[in-house]
């Protein structure tokens, strides 16, 4: 019994005493890398714009007088000439059929010294006096019937017509009241304002300056509130001379086609530039960008397959790809696939990947938000 014992222990001793095993080590984790290249990429610009009409037509009143009908209803869409305002004619046609009769004797008056003047009855002077009045007496008529006219108050231009600033019964003292106007929003201008840090970068690039032209490549577009575009495009049109002081930006303005009115006068919207490019970019997947602490970074597979962490300065975006100012350089395998599997230090698995397989889409060029 002593015995068995005592060969149990030697052998308890014998296993327990050995060398003991190495741990086993865990097998390279695979992931996918995209190798950093130089490329010329599309960038597109956002900037915030405002919709104004492409006509603003104000209403006004040439004559004085107390409104006695508006027949239009604010809001509405008009026509060149349809009838907005009636005022009170009694002192127009009290002054028209006035100078009615001032030329109807003007008239007579001509009429009955010109047969004189073959006989001498009449002195040439009577009749040259009697054709100046009578000429008076015409652009008189014409005057004021061109007031009796217009105390009926048209619509000069196409459009909707806005809110009335005086009601019925208001006494409108000529052409320093203003009764309403029209906007003529098809087509639409939307303005935005660059700053001139843009500018001055967009002109440096001899790709880019011949964008800011009116007439030019650079594509305009409306992006609405849930991010989708509008199905037109915009052209630009006009460019200020000057830059603005107070607010250092330039004023530009590009033109719609607006036969839905959905660009409505006044109303802020995105405005996205498409045309411009980024030649020699580096750049990676969006997923590819860590953000922490204040800082981003990329997994990078240096030497011997070993992971390290690079720092990136990251630019704007060019569709999913995100545009690295500074911390990579061409030739850097960067971890698109497989990040949570790794960290600094380990040794990884790595395999090429195509910007086709990471879903990057260069041609539909965005902005960093």
């Amino acid at each position: 019994m002593s015995a068995c014992v005592a060969l149990g222990s030697v052998c308890l001793v014998g296993a327990c005493g050995g060398k003991g095993a190495a741990p086993r080590a865990f097998p390279p984790a695979d992931v996918g890398v995209v190798t950093v290249a130089p490329q010329t990429l599309p960038q597109s610009y956002d900037l915030v714009g405002q919709v104004e009409p492409s006509r603003r037509v104000e209403v006004r009143s040439r004559v004085e007088g107390v409104i006695l009908e508006r027949p239009y209803t604010e809001g509405a869409t008009v026509k060149a000439g349809d009838v907005l305002f009636r005022l009170d004619r009694v002192k127009t046609d009290a002054a028209y059929r006035s100078a009615l009769a001032r030329f109807e004797n003007a008239k007579r008056a001509v009429a009955r010294l010109e047969p004189l003047v073959p006989r001498h009855a009449v002195a040439q002077q009577d009749v040259d006096n009697a054709h100046t009045e009578l000429d008076a007496a015409k652009a008189a008529l014409d005057q004021a019937k061109k007031d009796l006219d217009d105390s009926v108050v048209r619509a000069e231009a196409a459009g909707q017509v806005g809110r009335a600033r005086f009601e019925v019964g208001g006494r409108v003292t000529g052409p320093a009241d203003l009764l309403t106007t029209i906007d003529q929003a098809d087509p639409a201008y939307v303005v935005f304002r660059p700053s001139s840090q843009q500018l001055f970068d967009w002109r440096a690039d001899p790709a880019s300056a011949p964008l800011l032209r009116p007439g030019g490549r650079l594509e305009v577009r409306v992006v609405t509130s849930s991010g989708a575009p509008l199905p037109r495009v915009g052209h630009l049109t006009f460019v200020a001379p000057a830059i603005d002081s107070a607010t250092g930006t330039q004023e530009f303005r590009a033109t719609f086609e607006n036969h839905d009115h959905l660009l409505v006068p006044g109303q802020f919207v995105n405005v996205r530039l498409s045309g411009f490019s980024r030649a020699s970019a580096l750049a990676v997947p969006q997923r590819a960008v860590q953000q922490g602490l204040g800082r981003q970074f990329v997994f990078v597979v240096g030497a011997g397959d070993t992971v390290v962490v690079r720092d990136v300065k990251t630019g704007p975006w060019s569709g999913t790809l995100w545009i690295v100012e500074d911390g990579l350089k061409p030739g850097d395998r960067v971890i698109v696939d497989g990040i949570q599997k790794t960290s600094a230090g380990r040794v990884v698995k790595p395999s090429p990947l195509a910007l086709a397989d990471t879903g990057a889409k260069p041609a539909a060029a965005g902005t960093k938000p």
